[in-house]
């Protein structure tokens, strides 16, 4: 079954928890770490995952764009989160390994994240150990973007070596997800939409996420 995961990155800050039980239809609600450095936007940090999980039992999808992501897994498990992705571009390797023995630690599913750039290979010294692979069709760090076709042979890859080598972890994939891309992500291989103006800017949020849903 294919999992939904809208992007409060396109929600209304101003009225979160709103936006938040709008999308309660949804699988999992998916959380947009930013700092600013890794990619040039800044969004929330741990105080807003916390109030998040306050307001809502959804499973929290939390996609940290940071770098050196080890040293924030504790406070973000903490805060809440149920899964946390951390890009392979944003450390060494040791660091990576050392940001995923953390989410093993305190308990919460572990993913690593790839940049369009970045060759669908690199997940294999992770892959056994990994519950989910995030592939980034667009560029991270602003919302709105548009798909890249291009990237869905690394998509394909990506399954490849999934069900090689580690067929429970889930594929995720994130960007310019509408009710056309998603159903190309999905022949590629994909099980975990992300959907931000698609589900928000929508006059009918449960139909949006529905029509995703059926890809």
């Amino acid at each position: 079954m294919i999992k939904i995961a809208p992007s409060i990155l396109s929600a209304d800050f101003c009225n979160l928890e709103r936006d938040i039980q709008r999308v309660s239809s949804a699988d999992w609600l998916h959380v947009d770490v930013m700092d600013g450095m890794f990619v040039p936007n800044i969004t929330i940090g741990v105080p807003v995952v916390q109030s998040i999980r306050k307001c809502t039992d959804m499973f929290l999808d939390v996609h940290l764009m940071i770098e050196k992501p080890w040293r924030y897994i504790d406070a973000f498990a903490k805060a809440g989160a149920d899964l946390l992705s951390v890009h392979l571009e944003s450390d060494l390797p040791p660091a990576i390994r050392d940001a995923l023995r953390a989410m093993e630690a305190n308990g919460v599913r572990k993913a690593v994240a790839l940049r369009p750039i970045t060759d669908p290979d690199a997940i294999l010294p992770y892959l056994e150990e990994l519950d989910m692979v995030l592939i980034m069709t667009v560029e991270p760090g602003f919302g709105g973007q548009s798909f890249m076709e291009g990237k869905l042979s690394k998509i394909r890859r990506a399954r490849a070596l999934i069900d090689k080598v580690n067929p429970n972890c889930l594929l995720q994939v994130d960007g310019g997800i509408n009710p056309s891309t998603a159903k190309l992500a999905v022949e590629a291989g994909a099980n975990v939409l992300v959907a931000g103006s698609a589900v928000y800017g929508a006059a009918d949020i449960p139909a949006a996420i529905s029509a995703l849903r059926v890809g």
